[in-house]
């Protein structure tokens, strides 16, 4: 795919690399008018404007650059049931009964990206399970106290907890200490899975304008203006899907969520044989590490691993230094493998985990952001149960918009110096 943005690190993607031809779409001029204006064509943005469409909403859509620009392109493909909070959290501070239909919305999430895949047949090298290692022993009883707890008050029964050596059978790699698989887990080609979304939204006939980048939105009265360069749209309603760009349109509401940068690489091909000595299972791999490691095989057998994060808005020197390092800890016959490519950018994280949903003031302006590194399937389910709140079905919306959010400290200025302290001390508590 071609990268109007410049952005050299894109560039250097390998899903940009080996994106399916994707739709011709054009930039917007003059006045238009909709239903539905979505900001925003990631995931969250393009499920919103899909599940708005096909409940009879005339929708456009607005995006800076193309569909699956951003995290929704370049994310490590990992699909995990779930929330940032893990199902003890969640009982804790909600209750068993409330806890579990928040964890039960997770698994709507999941369903609702499974029935995408299929009913709109998106290839993007879609394959099962997930598995958590353990980075210690005593981050092994935490997992067999969370696999007790999933199968005791969420009625979850889809979890193995792994001992030391089955988990050798997952991942095959000398530093974990067992673990735990999710077999309703999985992993993807995140950009083909953004376009198959966006190819299903103009079926369904929406309108997708790109390569501009929207200079306001805001209330008129009856109807919602959003605006770029030459072009305009009045809409019933808007919505901002925007993650880290939010406080560009909204400062107040930027302050809920901040922008973490963390970085991918792809080694070069490794052949069946090699690419199954190390991850045996095929599944998608993450640790317990607070900043954790996270990887997989693609279809063409390349290792792909994330690792590491920077709290700082400069990228490292060498993203195939920065990230081979955490690379080579897990899989020390790597540490000399060619890197084809290699990427990275910014995540919205919010300041408890757990994704920011809503209208501003209660009015017709909606937003969903801050899905903490958890997005590639809550993003689907946040995108649809707005569109499907603002045609009056509001029962799954009611319990997401629900969930506890408070902003940064400081807002949008003093938000990075109080959080980098915070996450290096975390940072540290790994090495230690």
């Amino acid at each position: 795919m071609d990268s109007p943005t410049g952005d050299p690190l894109f560039d250097q993607s390998y899903y940009g690399a080996t994106a399916n031809i994707s739709t011709q779409y054009e930039s917007l001029s003059g006045d238009h008018h909709a239903d539905l204006v979505v900001i925003g064509a990631g995931y969250t943005g393009l499920s919103a404007a899909l599940r708005a469409a096909e409940l009879g909403m005339k929708v456009i859509v607005l995006e800076e650059y193309f569909p699956g620009f951003g995290a929704s392109g370049r994310n490590g493909g990992q699909l995990i049931p779930g929330w940032r909070w893990d199902a003890r959290t969640l009982v804790r501070a909600f209750g068993k009964q409330r806890g579990k239909a928040i964890f039960d919305l997770s698994l709507d999430a999941r369903d609702r990206v499974m029935a995408r895949v299929a009913n709109h047949a998106i290839a993007c090298d879609l394959k099962a399970g997930h598995a958590t290692m353990a980075w210690n022993p005593t981050h092994y009883r935490d997992l067999a106290e969370e696999a007790e707890c999933l199968a005791r008050d969420m009625d979850y029964a889809d979890i193995d907890l792994l001992s030391t050596d089955e988990g050798r059978n997952v991942v095959s790699s000398a530093l974990y200490h067992g673990g735990m698989v999710d077999k309703k887990g999985g992993h993807f080609h995140p950009l083909n899975y953004a376009l198959g979304l966006a190819k299903a939204a103009t079926d369904a006939g929406v309108q997708i304008f790109v390569n501009k980048r929207v200079i306001g939105v805001k209330e008129q009265k009856d109807k919602v203006w959003a605006g770029v360069e030459g072009g305009n749209v009045f809409a019933r309603q808007a919505m901002l899907a925007t993650d880290t760009k939010t406080a560009g349109l909204n400062r107040q509401l930027g302050g809920y969520a901040m922008p973490i940068l963390n970085y991918n690489i792809a080694t070069q091909p490794l052949g069946e044989d090699r690419a199954r000595s190390l991850i045996p299972s095929d599944m998608a791999i993450a640790d317990t590490r607070f900043v954790l490691n996270y990887f997989r095989l693609s279809a063409d057998n390349r290792l792909i691993f994330g690792g590491g994060e920077k709290y700082l808005p400069s990228k490292p020197a060498s993203v195939d230094d920065f990230v081979r390092k955490h690379m080579s800890q897990v899989f020390p016959d790597l540490a000399d493998v060619k890197i084809d490519y290699r990427w990275g950018g910014a995540v919205g994280v919010s300041r408890n985990r757990l994704p920011h949903i809503g209208r501003i003031d209660g009015g017709k302006i909606w937003f969903a952001h801050g899905f903490s590194g958890h997005g590639a399937l809550l993003t689907t389910l946040a995108g649809e149960v707005v569109a499907e709140a603002m045609a009056g079905e509001s029962q799954a919306y009611a319990l997401m918009s629900s969930l506890p959010s408070k902003p940064f400290p400081g807002g949008t200025l003093l938000r990075w110096p109080l959080h980098v302290a915070g996450m290096l001390y975390y940072a540290m508590r790994d090495r230690l």
